[in-house]
């Protein structure tokens, strides 16, 4: 049993698709090229047996979850963004989602926070994360304080634009090892 797990986050129609209500994320998506390198480290971990998680950010369609005075998600119902039973809330559809892809739903940024991934990792006995998807200086952010050893995926991350997704890379790596896909895929022992 592997002590390993990837996380991806919030790769749905709604925030990394040009045709998404919300998609500040999408060009980025596009230009880091970011769910092929997403697809790459999925295929990697499934390979090695890994426990592969994908969270979606989303709402129930009356959005009695949503927080309505929240900066990010407070109009989301305005515009119909991020329900979990439409379109919007389904994963990218280049995303190569498996059924035995642990899935799960989040109400909030942070993936372990209203969501069974705390208790998903330590029944399954992970140490070591390794994060991908949107946003870079949000979503990605998680795990650190929970003690697990994370590892980014920078490649298969975005954020609202270039120098956003960099800015946050400089701060997460003071608490993580960040690292390209490749590096992923070629490295002995991963």
């Amino acid at each position: 049993m592997t002590n390993k797990a990837l996380l991806v986050i919030d790769f749905i129609k709604d925030l990394a698709h040009p045709d998404g209500k919300v998609a500040a994320c999408s060009r980025h998506v596009q230009e880091q090229d970011a769910i092929t390198h997403a697809n790459q480290a999925l295929a990697h971990a499934r390979a090695r047996g890994w426990l592969v998680i994908l969270v979606k950010v989303g709402f129930e369609a009356n959005y009695h979850l949503q927080p309505k005075g929240s900066p990010i998600f407070g109009r989301a119902q305005e515009f119909g963004a991020l329900r979990l039973d439409g379109e919007g809330g389904e994963f990218h559809p280049e995303l190569e989602v498996q059924a035995t892809d642990l899935v799960l739903e989040k109400p909030r940024v942070s993936p372990f926070y209203g969501t069974s991934l705390e208790p998903a990792l330590r029944v399954n006995g992970i140490e070591h994360l390794y994060l991908c998807g949107i946003s870079t200086s949000w979503a990605i952010q998680a795990g650190h304080d929970r003690d697990y050893r994370i590892t980014i995926l920078e490649d298969a991350c975005a954020a609202a634009d270039a120098g956003e997704h960099h800015g946050a890379l400089r701060m997460l790596g003071r608490i993580a090892e960040v690292i390209r896909v490749e590096q992923l895929i070629s490295e002995q022992g991963r």
